[in-house]
Order: C-alpha cells, then structure tokens, then sequence
C-alpha cells in the first residue's frame, strides 16, 4: 500500500503533467491565431492592392504591352507630368507631358489648348451618349482644372465617341464603370498624362467622376470610372466632377446586370453584362 507521502508526490506529479499539457495546448492556440491573422492581413492587403491597381488606366501595367515597355533597358526616358502652378490671375499651368513608354494602344489628339492660363473656376457640361441611355455630366474646374480641360479636349476631338466602357466593378463599397479608353483592352489612352490633382480629403461618393491612373505619380490620361455607389478608394484618383440623378439611373441600369467577372481576381470585376458604348461625349456649356 503506498504511503500518504508517496500519494502525494503522485498527485503532485499528476498535477504538474497537467499544468505542462494546459501550457503546450495554450502555446499552440497563440501560435495558430498569429498564423490566422497574418494570412487575413496578408489577404486583405492583396486584395486592396488588386482593387486598387485595376483602376490603372493608359498605362495598365497588366497588360503586356506596358510590361515590356516598362523592363526595356532601351526605352526612352519617361517624361515628368509636373502638378499644376497657380499664376497669379486665378489661373493655373497644367503640364501635359508625352507618354514615351511606346505603349502601341495610345492615340494622338493633341493636348489641350493653352495649357499655360487653364481655367481654375466655373464647370463644364458635358453628354454623354450612350446605347443605354443619357449620362449628363458636370466637370469642376475649381477641383481639377487640368483633369476637366484634358477631358473636355478630348471630347470635343471625339476622341471618346464609339468607345466601350470596358469594366464594372459591382461591390457594396466599390462601385464603378470604367470607360475612357478607345480601344476597349484597358490599356489605350491619349499620347500625353498629368498629374493627379488630389488632397488629404479627396473621397468618391456616389455620382462621382474620378480619373483612372496606372497607379504611378503623374499617369492620368483619358480613362475614367463613374461611382454609382459611395466608393472606398484612398485619395489617389482625381475626382474632377460628378454625374446627375438622370444619369445615375442609367448607371444604376447598368449595374443591375452586374458584370461578366473577366478581370476577377485582379483587378477585379469584369466587363458589363449590360455592354455599354459611348456613342458621343459632347461639350455642352
């Protein structure tokens, strides 16, 4: 029979086995919610690196004709696109500079007059005409002079007119069409860029008119998204106007019929199952 001293120490043994066997199990749950937690950080960072990037707009830099471009050790230098300058008149020097990158999809307009004394208040009123419907829009000179007088440059060179909105991006907090690109392969834009024309405070709510950028300073061209619900993206896109009720309906239209989920998983969404063309983009006051 074993002493009362011996059935102690067993208790004691038994307990301390325990106490290691609760301190193993303890170990082991850290070690698998660090784990959990890392890949949900790793999974949301990649993912808002997709979504963002997917607004890259003239020169995607998915698209094979950009990466090649862009590793070329014999390409030309790329020219700066320089943020606007206030004169002393309340106007302001946009600098439009050539994009160099030898991107094939780039088609040549010009640049827009004057950029020298661009008008820095008032709007522009521009339509829109689609095979869908009407989508009146108003670009803010005050916001971005340069982004509403590239844009209203290349509507009255019909630089827009026939060209597919190529992308829908259908999320509760990411709601956009992506038009502005001629050749509709996401990649195609004018044969200039400038800079982003965005503060601290920039935000894109519904109805907004933002411009698409390749994700790089100074790379906004012609391609633009319309919000057609408040839209969570950083400050990095310049909002240079916004799209009335009427033509939010016609967004909404859209919408409804979701996309094809051809640019899924990066950039995301796909093209509109409800294909939309911009029949003519008009300068109206």
């Amino acid at each position: 029979m074993p002493t009362n001293k011996q059935r102690r120490v067993a208790a004691q043994r038994r307990l301390q086995k325990q106490l290691e066997r609760r301190a193993e199990l303890a170990r082991k749950r850290r070690r698998n919610l660090l784990v959990v937690v890392t890949v949900v950080a790793v999974a949301v960072v990649v993912g808002a690196v997709a979504l963002f990037a997917g607004l890259g707009g003239d020169d995607d830099p998915g698209s094979a004709a950009a990466t090649s471009t862009s590793t070329s050790t014999s390409a030309a230098p790329e020219a700066t696109a320089a943020p606007a300058v206030t004169n002393a008149d309340g106007t302001v020097t946009c600098t439009y500079a050539p994009d160099t990158s030898g991107n094939p999809n780039l088609t040549d307009v010009g640049t827009p007059p004057d950029p020298a004394s661009t008008p820095a208040s008032g709007t522009v009123a521009l339509l829109m005409s689609t095979d869908q419907g009407d989508i009146p829009l108003t670009l803010d000179r005050a916001t971005a002079p340069c982004a509403a007088a590239s844009f209203a440059h290349l509507a009255s060179q019909q630089f827009f007119d026939g060209s597919p909105c190529h992308r829908e991006v259908n999320q509760p907090a990411f709601g956009v069409l992506q038009c502005g690109d001629p050749t509709g392969t996401g990649s195609g834009g004018p044969s200039y860029k400038f800079a982003e024309e965005v503060t601290p405070e920039t935000t894109y709510p519904r109805g907004t008119i933002a411009m698409a950028n390749s994700g790089q300073p100074g790379s906004t061209g012609s391609q633009f998204f319309l919000c057609f619900v408040d839209t969570e993206l950083p400050p990095e896109y310049t909002a240079v106007g916004t799209v009335d009720e009427a033509g939010l309906a016609v967004l909404d239209t859209i919408a409804a019929a979701g996309n094809d989920g051809s640019f899924e998983p990066s950039p995301g969404g796909g093209a509109p199952n409800l294909p939309v063309t911009v029949q003519t983009m008009t300068v109206v006051g």
